[in-house]
């Protein structure tokens, strides 16, 4: 293969597919999803190439994408390995430290954004950083601001790409592009703080492609899929050009929040997502059994104890389910089943990918017992995503799958999962020390993931490495958090809670002295510590304090919820170590009451 397969990927599919639709995107004005078809796609690409090289951006230069789902990501991104450019996307809720942080790391000289917050952001970075010459809006309808004369549209970049003498350049690249290009570099957030750019080149992505190919055969042109998960995590991102590689069919949701009303509107047949998507059908299907009464009830529980029968007992472990019960599952699925899938916009289902984080295994019994093909993997930004998933009818509950083929895999000492192979990272941008630590002296990851293989299953156990996932799927690094709210003179220790959690709550041990003194100076009158922390003016002052720190966070790292404790955290019931550093585990065993009503609804 000469040149790499990206860079040629979406004109080969517009030679094979022509006019039918390769992707769709919703237009909220008129409530409508609008066809774009392969050779459009094509077009687009091509044009964007064209216009990169009249923007002089050179061989393997860094150029960023900040923006929601939306079609143009794609056409930038294609566009860019056309003309062998890397693309750096970023989260389109990203803060403003975080996209300066990047685009100096990178030196970021065009960046494209998605809506008016992503420019407003952008143009406020501008001011302050060195290497941002170019802002180009794919939204029309962003309101540019006073005086900004420099950022464009992009049907005006669009424009710069059409006149003569472009495209020579552009198939010249082309043809000289190869697998050991670099791709995209992707930011995570380390565990200080400070994200890490992890480089993708070409050849890990076509790795991919070969090694899901073969557990993913099921997936093809006739697959409809929604893309819901941002493009910039890995997961949605390299499911995504495995999708185009297949010639399914891309339906490109811009708003996150709107996934309910949009995967009814589509009625996908595949879609990636992070658990929580589930955990939110398992807990309106309880509460739909809750409110229900009498006979209704009944048959909706039966429904469930027989797929859980069914499907768990009996095929899960490959045993044959006797006549009785196989008569009520058709039964069920006929009835029950089809309704609750129908219900959720997924009753065409094929199969759907989840991972980022652990699965609640009352969540993975609920959905294997319906019938939804859900398909638990695991996987890290560093090795292109996936490393090892079930499949169909080839599952284990609380495992993350089968590893693929073409990934190497050993447990190393601490049981930590080391890996191998073409799609794993050459290492993280700029970073060379980070970069030597992450591998062993003979080249295995160090994935920071502890897990054991069983009956060729991978388990996950615990994370090595002190960083925090949400059930969103979002990475937290908690020390950095604890360390920009431990600095207020009211807070004297704090622990974040966020692991498999929905947000960011926190425990605070607080000054006592300086409540004390605040309480005085106000009038509030108190009768004990507990009495004092508990209340509201207390708690509102503590909210103001800890919001005024927390604003170069992104939204989902800031703290929702905290509890103020009337005790300080103690060596004497183990909840520190000898050299005061705080025990997460012991906390969570100790405040677990305290930290559970903070998650109440």
């Amino acid at each position: 293969m000469s040149n790499s397969y990206l860079s040629t990927l979406v004109y080969r599919q517009a030679e094979k597919y022509g006019e039918r639709t390769a992707l769709k995107y919703r237009d909220y004005g008129t409530e409508t999803w609008i066809p774009v078809s392969w050779n459009q796609f094509a077009d687009k690409v091509k044009n964007v190439s064209n216009s990169l090289i009249a923007y002089k951006v050179g061989v393997q230069e860094n150029i960023g994408v900040f923006s929601q789902n939306m079609p143009e990501c794609l056409y930038v991104d294609f566009g860019a390995f056309g003309c062998r450019a890397v693309t750096i996307p970023l989260y389109a809720t990203s803060s403003e430290a975080q996209v300066h942080y990047i685009l100096e790391d990178a030196s970021i000289r065009l960046l494209f954004v998605g809506e008016q917050y992503q420019y407003d952001v952008a143009l406020r970075v501008q001011t302050l950083c060195k290497t941002l010459k170019q802002i180009v809006i794919f939204d029309p309808k962003v309101q540019l601001a006073p005086g900004d004369v420099n950022s464009i549209y992009f049907t005006d970049f669009l424009e710069k790409g059409k006149g003569d003498g472009f495209q020579a350049e552009v198939d010249k690249r082309t043809a000289e592009s190869g697998p050991q290009d670099l791709a995209n570099i992707l930011y995570t957030s380390g565990t200080t703080g400070d994200s890490k750019g992890v480089m993708l080149h070409h050849f890990c992505y076509e790795s991919a492609f070969e090694a899901n190919g073969k557990r993913l055969a099921k997936l093809d042109e006739s697959d409809v899929v929604m893309n819901f998960l941002p493009y910039t995590h890995i997961f949605e991102r390299a499911w995504t050009y495995f999708c185009i590689s297949r010639g399914a069919q891309l339906c490109v949701n811009l708003r996150p929040q709107d996934i309910q009303k949009t995967i009814k509107e589509i009625r996908p047949t595949a879609m990636c997502s992070v658990p929580r998507f589930w955990e939110k059908v398992y807990a309106g299907v309880l509460e739909k059994i809750n409110e229900t009464s009498g006979l209704k009830k009944g048959l909706m529980l039966d429904a469930l104890a027989v797929g859980k029968e069914h499907n768990i007992k009996y095929l899960m472990n490959g045993l044959t389910p006797p006549v009785m019960l196989r008569m009520k599952y058709k039964f069920y699925e006929k009835t029950i089943y089809n309704l609750l899938k129908k219900t959720i916009g997924i009753e065409n289902g094929n199969f759907f990918p989840t991972a980022g984080a652990a699965i609640p295994v009352a969540v993975e019994e609920f959905v294997h017992a319906v019938g939804i093909n859900m398909i638990a993997g695991y996987g890290l930004t560093e090795s292109t995503a996936t490393v090892s998933c079930e499949w169909i009818g080839d599952y284990r509950l609380g495992s993350v799958g089968r590893v693929l083929e073409g990934v190497d895999i050993k447990i190393g000492e601490n049981d930590e999962i080391l890996l191998r192979g073409g799609t794993i990272t050459k290492g993280y941008y700029k970073k060379e020390a980070i970069t030597k630590n992450a591998f062993t002296e003979d080249g295995w990851f160090h994935t920071g993931d502890a897990g054991y293989i069983k009956d060729g299953f991978l388990y996950l156990t615990d994370r090595i490495k002190d960083l925090f996932k949400t059930s969103n799927g979002k990475y937290i690094a908690p020390q950095a958090i604890e360390t920009k709210l431990v600095v207020d003179r009211f807070i004297d220790q704090i622990s974040i809670i966020a692991d498999q959690r929905k947000f960011v709550s926190a425990l605070i041990v607080p000054e006592y002295h300086q409540v004390e003194k605040y309480a005085d100076e106000h009038h509030i009158a108190y009768t004990s510590r507990k009495d004092l922390l508990e209340n509201p003016r207390i708690i509102e002052l503590f909210q103001m304090r800890i919001d005024t720190l927390q604003q170069e966070f992104a939204h989902y790292e800031k703290v929702k919820r905290f509890t103020l404790l009337p005790e300080p955290f103690s060596m004497d019931r183990g909840e520190l170590t000898n050299t005061l550093k705080i025990k997460r585990s012991v906390l969570m065993k100790n405040y677990a009451a305290e930290i559970e009503k903070m998650y109440e609804e």
